[in-house]
């Protein structure tokens, strides 16, 4: 079992990852605005879907790894830091765009809907990406079993992830009506979530690893 104040700080981390512009945000956004809040919502249940093959991939993969390569938590740590740069970097160059625009997207069936949610997170670099550099940084050997830490850590984050993208799908029109209407919020949006990125990263890069 996990300590509070670890889950706590976890939590933190999955709720800024969730609330950073990426493919699910823009897809369920666009998906909502587009097709209405049904659609969003069953979008947002492939996402969860996907959240589960990541969690999944990640709790038999770190188990391996921990026990082969003590070395893997400072080069993971590493190469999310540079990660998290790239995605702040995505946000406040020039020419980029806010998820709260919305993107046209055609009318698709539930059944549809629901894979191109699964697939959009499957093949999500920004989760692929927590799963694999900020994930094991809370993943602590020395507490007993990697896999059973990487579960409970797991439906944190998606129930961090679905709780956002739920209040997200219900609320993207108007959203994004409000910011059509507010284009100066749109840049500040962004610059904000650049700032916030980077200072993860710098934590992330300067944080020692957990002992148990």
């Amino acid at each position: 079992m996990l300590p509070l104040n670890e889950l706590l700080l976890f939590s933190g981390a999955a709720l800024l990852m969730v609330l950073t512009p990426g493919p699910n945000m823009i897809y369920l956004i666009s998906r909502s605005i587009c097709q209405g809040k049904r659609s969003g919502v069953l979008s947002l249940f492939g996402v969860i879907a996907g959240f589960l093959v990541h969690m999944l991939a990640a709790a038999i993969g770190l188990t391996a790894l921990f026990m082969a390569v003590p070395l893997a938590y400072e080069v993971l740590k590493w190469a999310g830091a540079a990660y998290l740069l790239y995605l702040a970097w995505q946000a406040v160059k020039p020419g980029a765009r806010s998820p709260f625009e919305a993107r046209a997207l055609p009318v698709d069936s539930l059944r549809k809907l629901f894979l191109m949610g699964f697939v959009t997170n499957l093949l999500n670099p920004k989760i692929a990406v927590f799963y694999l550099a900020i994930f094991p940084q809370f993943v602590s050997p020395e507490r007993g079993s990697v896999f059973s830490q990487s579960i409970q850590l797991g439906f944190t984050q998606i129930l961090v992830s679905f709780a956002v993208n739920l209040c997200i799908v219900l609320s993207a029109a108007r959203l994004a009506a409000w910011f059509a209407r507010s284009p100066r919020w749109l840049a500040t949006q962004r610059y904000i979530m650049g700032s916030v990125l980077a200072g993860l990263a710098v934590r992330l890069a300067t944080e020692q690893r957990r002992a148990g």
